[in-house]
Order: C-alpha cells, then structure tokens, then sequence
C-alpha cells in the first residue's frame, strides 16, 4: 500500500485506504498519514478519531510531506510515534537508501550536500526524486525527524529547552522554536506543561523517562508493529553475543555501541506492547541515531503479516510459520561492524566465532570509562583492525586474517560503507571481489547489515540440513538437499527468503532441544552474564560455519 505522491479523492487506491481509516487497523501505521483539510490536521490511520468525510481527506506517505503541506501532527494519536515504513526494507532504491541516511542523522551532522554525496547523486537531483516519491525533500524529512526527537524529550525529560534544542539536532534556538510550533501548533513550553499534567494525572504515552547526561538513564520506547517474537530475537542475539561488547540479562538485550559523536550503552528489553530502549549517551546529539540503529537490530518497522502470509503458503513451511507469529529478521547496530564479525565466523561454529570476536574486542576494543554490568569495550573500529599487528588478531588460517585486515582497511578509509545508504547489488559485488570472501559471507551481511529480506544461503548447512528434514517426502531430497536445490525450493518464497532462512535456522534449533535439551549454561560462555541460553545444536547454520564456498 506505498504511494509516491498525495493521494486525493479522485487518485487510485483512495478507497483502499479509504477503508482502512475506519477499520483503524494499526499495521497501517507509519505506512502512510491521512491529513484533513477541515481541521489542518494529520494523523496516523488508527486515530481514534471520527472518520473524516472523504472530501476532505488527503493522503501523505510520509509525515514530512503532510506537513510541507501545512498540516500540523494530531495531538490523539502522534503520528510522529507510529512505526516507520516497511516499505524501505523492502525497496534498495535511492528513495529508500536516502531514508535510511537521514534516519540515522546524516543530513543533521554533514548537510544535504553530504547526503547527496553519500549517495551519489547530486543535491538537485536527490531532491527533485525524494519529492517526486515521498513528498518532501532531504530537508523536509530531516526536519519532521528534529521534530519528533525534540517532542520526546520536551514531554518526557527534564532537560532545558535549549538543551532539546541542540540534543534533537536544530542549529537554533529560534529553528526549534518555530518548526515546533508549526508542527504541533504548540510552543514547546506548552507541551512540556501538558505532558506534565498528563503525568500528574496518570500514564500517558510513555517516550523517554529523565536525561542520562554523562551518567542518568533516557528511556525510549520504540514502536513496532504486533506480533513480536522477542524469545526468538533474544536467542539468536544471545548465542553471538561477545563478551564485554555484548550480554543478555534477564531477557534484556545489552551492548555498547559506537555513535557518530561518541559511545553509548543500550538496554532492550519488551515492556508493554513497546521495546524498551534505555541509553546512556556521552553526547546527546547521538539520541537519534542510537534509536534508530537499535530498531533496525531489531527489525521494528516490518510488517510481520506480510512475510508471514506469503510464506504459510508454501506447504514445507506452513508449520513453521504458524510456530512463530511475529518473526523477525535481526539486524545489525554497526555494518562495519557486523562484516567484520562474519568473516571472523567463516568455517568455525559460533562459540568459537564468538571467542574470536572477544578476542579481538579486549586486544583492540575501546575500554569503557567504568565496566557497566559485564560491559567493558566497544567493539573495535575498523581503523584499529586494519593497523592491528599479527599477534593482536584472532588465531586461525592467514587469510582469513588478510581478509579481515583488507576488508577493515577498506571500510577506515571510506573506500567501502556498509550501511543503509549502501546499493545492496554494488555492496555484493565489491565485497565478492576482495579474496577470502564468498557468497555466504556476502549474503549473510546483506541480510543482516542491510536488512536485505530476500538475502539467502543456499549453500549454508543449516539451510540445507532443515530442509532435508522438511523435506523427506520430496523425492527430489530423498538423498539430501544440495546448495542447488536450496536455491530452487527458495525461488517460491520471493521476496521473502530471509525470513524463510530465519524459519529454517529456528526449526533445527527447536528440533534440537526437543530431542536433547541442553544444560543451561551460565555466564558470558552462555552469551550472557547471569543469563540462561540455549545453545543451538547445530552451529554450522549459524554466523560461523560457512560452506567451502568461503574459503
């Protein structure tokens, strides 16, 4: 249901929407904004509410563009609150690569112009496609995310105003002031005093609780369409979490993170038909970015209706898929990051990888200012991987070592990013052409780094091995499942092969425990302090363990 202008009465695919206002169907959240020319105001599609007359209702698919049209944000519902778009998973396009970068804050911290180059493209034309598709410019969208971030922080913390200023990214006092005003036809001054009384008088919509300005916690909690299969997402990041970087905690997911502006310190946990996201911030101009690096680790602006139907479809998957409603496709918080960690895994299973990566994390990771819980460095930046001497580097074959370097080398001198602004089909071909890299390695960064939903692993084990059990009445996998035949069964389940490989990584894990439950296992050797993880049965599946194709 993407559109890429405003929709009006007479438009195709009005009606469609049309209906949706009055079925307040809150997946269509964040996937467009109905606007009403009677009130000037726009909403989220589930707003509570009376449906407007169809006269007077424009359709927006973004908030920026509903306000470029003179629309203010509906104070019921807050839209700015509602997920973002599945559809910039989904799409590779430039609209979609620009949506990510000014996500995560490139246009507050390097201008249009850095976007423009991050992309290249130039400034005039980035802006003339952004507004043709989404209605709005690099600007434009940049504004209404400043706008979001500060009414977070207005209604929800005690910072000084001018503080929220700088914090939300605005280069003014007088910008903030007047982009607040037009946005929520409120000062910020009377949003903070009504967010007051809504908090003396009861529970409102919870955001952010208190500053962590060099040692208190901000509470953020991120949106997401239901369901949510948090247990599966807590498994498959607690089996690689790396030891001093990374823990799970009494189901909370905690790690560092390495922010354009300096570190941070994150807590994710479920709290209410919301993710938790606690953050200690060295700056607070890294708010934006850490929230939205935390939603794309977790995969929290997908719509899991849509994968989930296409693929309850497809009779080898059918069960799986009804055995775990709200899967999800876990990310990544740091590209650079998570390449390195997937050549660091190829042809060993995942406790070693993660032994390697914790190796590598105390030899060149950053120690933190004071331990934090089992949280002591951050993961090493590619700059200290690429000078790394040869002692200082995880054990095992020299060239996986000389990819390692060479591939760090590339991602500190900017000659390479990994990141959502990256052109998924350039990313696979220049990381194809460095040696030691493969299309495991390729994909499982795809998948995970660019949120690729249709990145797949044929020639991966694991993939191989669920699908020869699946499989056993297919004579064509009578005799075992080959990287060709992977690849056959995989065409079916377009556009969506890397939830149908998160389905197929779950079931031998699930079968696994079913057969031989393992011990629980304490500690950072489980992939947590004091937490309790069960360890798939077979690693070969996982982050480590690629196929001769890597090698």
């Amino acid at each position: 249901m993407f559109m890429s202008t405003v929709d009006t009465p007479d438009t195709e695919d009005f009606d469609a929407r049309y209906r949706v206002l009055g079925s307040r169907d809150h997946r269509f959240d964040g996937c467009f904004f109905v606007a009403v020319t009677s009130t000037g105001i726009y909403c989220r599609p589930s707003c509570p509410a009376i449906v407007p007359k169809r006269r007077n209702v424009r359709f927006y698919p973004t908030a920026a563009a509903a306000q470029s049209a003179g629309f203010r944000a509906c104070l019921r519902c807050h839209p700015h609150a509602a997920p973002g778009s599945p559809e910039w998973n989904r799409r590779g396009d430039l609209a979609a690569r620009a949506m990510g970068l000014i996500a995560d804050g490139v246009v507050d911290r390097d201008g249009v112009h850095g976007l423009a180059r991050r992309l290249a493209y130039s400034e005039r034309h980035l802006t003339r496609q952004l507004t043709a598709e989404l209605g709005a410019g690099p600007l434009a969208l940049a504004r209404a995310q400043r706008a979001q971030t500060a009414r977070i922080l207005i209604e929800t913390t005690t910072l000084r105003l001018i503080d929220v200023a700088h914090a939300a990214g605005f280069a003014s006092v007088r910008q903030f002031n007047d982009t607040i005003r037009a946005v929520f036809g409120r000062t910020p001054t009377e949003l903070r005093r009504k967010a007051s009384g809504r908090r003396h008088n009861g529970p409102a919509e919870p955001a952010v609780v208190g500053p962590r300005v060099g040692g208190l916690p901000i509470v953020v909690r991120l949106a997401h369409r239901e369901p949510l299969d948090w247990g599966r997402l807590l498994s498959f990041l607690g089996t690689r979490a790396i030891p001093g970087a990374e823990e799970v905690v009494g189901g909370c997911y905690r790690r560092t993170l390495r922010l354009p502006h300096g570190h941070g310190v994150v807590e994710l946990s479920p709290v209410d038909g919301a993710i938790e996201c606690r953050l200690s911030l060295v700056d607070l101009r890294d708010l934006t970015a850490a929230v939205q690096r935390c939603r794309r680790l977790l995969d929290l602006d997908a719509d899991p209706t849509a994968p989930a139907e296409h693929l309850a479809g497809d009779p080898l998957l059918a069960p799986l898929v009804r055995a775990a409603p709200g899967l999800r496709l876990p990310g990544a918080v740091d590209g650079a990051e998570l390449a390195v960690r997937a050549v660091l895994g190829q042809q060993i299973s995942v406790p070693a990888a993660r032994t390697a990566a914790a190796h590598l994390t105390q030899a060149l990771g950053e120690p933190l200012p004071a331990p934090d819980g089992g949280l002591t460095h951050l993961f090493p930046s590619p700059a200290a991987i690429a000078a790394a001497a040869p002692e200082q580097l995880p054990g095992g074959p020299a060239r996986r070592r000389n990819t390692l370097q060479a591939l760090a080398g590339l991602l500190a001198a900017g000659d390479l990013a990994i990141d959502p602004g990256s052109d998924r089909e350039e990313l696979r071909a220049r990381l194809l052409a460095l040696p030691g890299v493969g299309p495991w390695t390729v994909e499982y960064i795809a998948m995970r780094a660019l949120a690729d939903p249709d990145a797949f692993l044929p020639t991966d084990l694991g993939v191989r091995h669920a699908l020869a059990a699946l499989g056993r009445s297919d004579p064509t996998l009578r005799d075992g499942c080959s990287p060709r035949d992977a690849a056959r069964l995989a065409e079916r389940w377009r556009p969506w092969r890397a939830y149908a490989l998160q389905h197929l990584w779950g079931s031998l894990t699930t079968a696994a425990q079913a057969i031989d439950p393992p011990p629980r296992a304490h500690g950072h050797a489980a992939g947590a302090a004091g937490a309790h993880v069960r360890m798939p049965a077979r690693p070969a599946h996982n982050m480590a363990g690629c196929p001769p194709a890597n090698r």
